[in-house]
């Protein structure tokens, strides 16, 4: 990773996919009949720490790209979007990955992962790794994506060791099934790796992968039975259900007309790593997390959607008097 000599710690340091998102600015159509698109920096690690960065969070990315024109841009966008770049170096050899997607509202987006013959991200290799860094953040937050594959699957591990268990170490239970080579290979990793977080948060279909549960009262208390602190559950619709050993929070969902899905969970993540980091309660939490990931959906893109704090605020107000 770039070598720094800054040891101020971030408040959100996030490890894992990164790319290019080349999104169609025509809605309802299948790729080939899309004429124009929108470029912006992508993965869900990245994006849950630009999250951050728009509620005033330090943030930084543990990544990697290609040594390309794309690689370029993630580095100056970044810069731009408030998150650290520090950790993220180069790859000869491989390109930066870029995704593309459908849009067909409001539950249908479909996505096209370009990372042959390997993405860069999954390429972080542990001897790079800054775990001092690691070890002061505020909140650690990785993806299950990053355990797909060596190095990157041990440089988590070695991080989470260096780590050890510190509160606030998140696991993103982000599963997409086309960077496995199995659901039951994505359930070993996962296992191996909730021995050594505090925080887990996944839809049901994701918690089915972690735990095999998709009822999220039990799939929060397998989660705690894995020994995390806080298990956090997503509905969609039906909202959210957060579970401790002394506390159960359930909130509904904060619903919107949606435009773009895509991105609306790691809008979600950033305001939820706030919400932690400012100890309020896990009810205010989750609420302000829920209206966070709504503001998302109603946007086109991803990154350049996250909302800032007096957005969401602004929303939370507006739903009080609707």
């Amino acid at each position: 990773m770039t070598t720094t000599t800054d040891t101020t710690p971030d408040d959100v340091l996030t490890i894992g996919r990164i790319g290019v998102d080349l999104y169609p600015q025509q809605s309802g159509v299948p790729l080939e009949r899309v004429e124009t698109f929108s470029k912006s920096v992508g993965g869900s690690a990245t994006n849950v720490a630009i999250a951050a960065a728009r509620h005033g969070r330090r943030s930084g990315v543990i990544t990697r790209t290609g040594a390309d024109p794309f690689g370029r841009y993630i580095v100056e966008e970044l810069g731009r979007l408030g998150v650290s770049t520090r950790f993220i170096s180069t790859v000869a050899g491989l390109n930066t990955p870029v995704t593309f997607c459908e849009i067909f509202p409001p539950d249908d987006f479909p996505l096209y992962f370009y990372r042959q013959p390997t993405a860069p991200d999954l390429v972080i290799d542990p001897s790079e790794l800054d775990l001092g860094a690691v070890e002061r953040a505020g909140v650690y937050w990785a993806t299950v994506t990053g355990l797909s594959a060596e190095p990157s699957r041990e440089a988590h591990h070695v991080a989470w060791r260096a780590r050890a268990r510190r509160p606030l170490t998140v696991l993103d239970l982000d599963y997409r099934p086309m960077f496995w080579s199995s659901p039951e290979a994505a359930t070993t990793e996962v296992a191996r790796a909730l021995e050594h977080v505090t925080v887990a948060v996944g839809n049901r279909e994701e918690c089915e992968i972690a735990v095999g549960e998709t009822d999220p009262e039990r799939a929060a208390d397998a989660l705690l039975e894995r020994g995390v602190e806080l298990a956090i559950v997503k509905q969609g619709p039906k909202g959210v259900l957060a579970k401790t050993r002394e506390e159960r929070v359930e909130v509904p969902a904060h619903l919107v007309e949606v435009i773009n899905g895509l991105g609306s969970g790691d809008g979600f993540g950033g305001a939820l790593c706030h919400g932690l980091l400012e100890g309020w309660s896990l009810d205010r939490t989750l609420r302000f997390a829920n209206a966070a990931g709504g503001i998302v959906a109603t946007r086109f893109e991803c990154s350049t959607a996250m909302p800032t704090t007096a957005e969401v605020e602004a929303v939370l107000k507006e739903s009080l008097h609707v």
